[in-house]
């Protein structure tokens, strides 16, 4: 982006004696150089993600091949961005000399190029593809292997941009027994992406010149998203959105903010306290506990138990690892991620109800800990048998 403009000028005086009075010559020379600015343009580059079962990472339907999964936001529509590209044209007077109108005009455009650069910049720091695979929680890492051409464009594609990251969203079962996409989810980064070593043949590699060939795909989640608009099925293959970032100290911040200009007094102080109780529920996870086996606390208690059952040796060792050390107590919406994360590990390890997509839905901090309470306890009834689950 150029826009600077360069003004230099030298006169020279000269005297020259007529009689007796003098003639004075001004010889000015006059430079003018200016530099217009190109105005840029910015496309927005866009996305869409595969949504497969718990069971079948890849499901084919009898539709082309093509995944029933793609089209769960096939019915929503989108004002599509238009790129901003304008000419900028200079004319001169008779003189040689440029005009202060069209001056104006090129710091006009430059300024709307400006702009216009800005909102593109910031509209693609909130939108995400969408992959519909499954619910995760923060510090959770997936590990995945992928075979389908749209995924793998997708991959690539967000890996080429310098932007590896994409928005995980999992599956909810309603009431009526249908299960259907969540709107709250996970910003995932690619931490690994390269050839799969254990790929099963395929017949149609060779023809197809190796799309066919599996990868082997590690996500690690970030921070928590909400869908905040309009989901575009765009011409790639996959889905992208507008998402709102959700920080957990902001939501508290907020939830102690807004009960304090409730309807009521008695209201406000009831919501205002539900942070204060959730802080004091939160004490809990870590407490020495009379209830358990040597007065463990339940996340000890849990973890001790979850090491009889692990599925293969030092898998909980290497799960503490992925989730570092538990959040403090007086953060409860992270502490009680940090507890899902650990009860619910990817892969899972059976041995608790499925929690995550609870915490991602709930509004209210002491709702996240109580749902990661209730998990925690049944888990551990659940491991050392006084209470198996169902």
């Amino acid at each position: 982006r150029e826009g600077l403009s360069c003004y230099c000028s030298a006169t020279t005086m000269a005297q020259l004696p007529v009689g007796n009075s003098v003639i004075r010559f001004c010889f000015a020379a006059v430079a003018i150089v200016l530099t217009s600015s190109q105005a840029f343009s910015f496309c927005a580059q866009s996305a869409r993600p595969t949504r497969c079962s718990s069971t079948s990472i890849f499901s084919e339907s009898s539709n082309g091949g093509v995944p029933e999964e793609y089209d769960d936001f096939a019915n929503f529509s989108s004002n599509q961005l238009t790129s901003f590209s304008p000419s900028i044209t200079s004319s001169t007077d008779a003189d040689g000399v440029t005009s202060s109108a069209n001056n104006n005009n090129e710091e006009d455009t430059f300024l709307s190029s400006l702009q216009s650069r800005l909102q593109q910049v910031e509209d693609n720091s909130t939108r995400l593809p969408l992959m519909i695979l499954d619910t995760m929680l923060p510090r959770q890492i997936l590990q995945i292997q992928i075979q389908h051409p749209t995924l793998k464009a997708l991959m690539k594609h967000r890996v080429n941009e310098e932007t590896p990251t994409l928005g995980m969203l999992g599956m909810a079962r309603l009431s009526t027994g249908q299960t259907v996409p969540l709107k709250t989810g996970v910003e995932v980064e690619i931490i690994q992406m390269e050839k799969a070593t254990d790929s099963p043949p395929d017949n149609t590699s060779s023809s197809t010149g190796g799309e066919e060939e599996g990868w082997d795909i590690s996500l690690r989640a970030g921070r928590r998203f909400t869908i905040d608009g309009e989901v575009d099925k765009t011409e790639e293959g996959w889905t992208e959105a507008r998402v709102k970032f959700l920080d957990s100290s902001e939501e508290e911040e907020t939830e102690i903010s807004s009960a304090m200009k409730g309807p009521s007094s008695t209201e406000s102080i009831g919501d205002r306290l539900s942070v204060a109780r959730a802080i004091q529920k939160c004490k809990e996870f870590t407490a020495p506990n009379m209830n358990m086996s040597g007065s463990l606390s339940l996340v000890d208690r849990w973890i001790e138990l979850a090491k009889e059952n692990e599925r293969h040796p030092g898998q909980i060792d290497a799960l503490l690892k992925q989730l570092g050390e538990i959040p403090p107590e007086h953060e409860p919406t992270e502490r009680a991620l940090w507890v899902g994360a650990l009860i619910n590990p990817l892969p899972s390890m059976g041995v608790a109800m499925e929690i995550r997509p609870a915490l991602l839905v709930s509004k209210k901090a002491e709702e996240r800990v109580q749902v990661a309470l209730d998990g925690l306890l049944r888990s551990i009834r659940h491991m050392d048998g006084s209470a198996r689950l169902n």
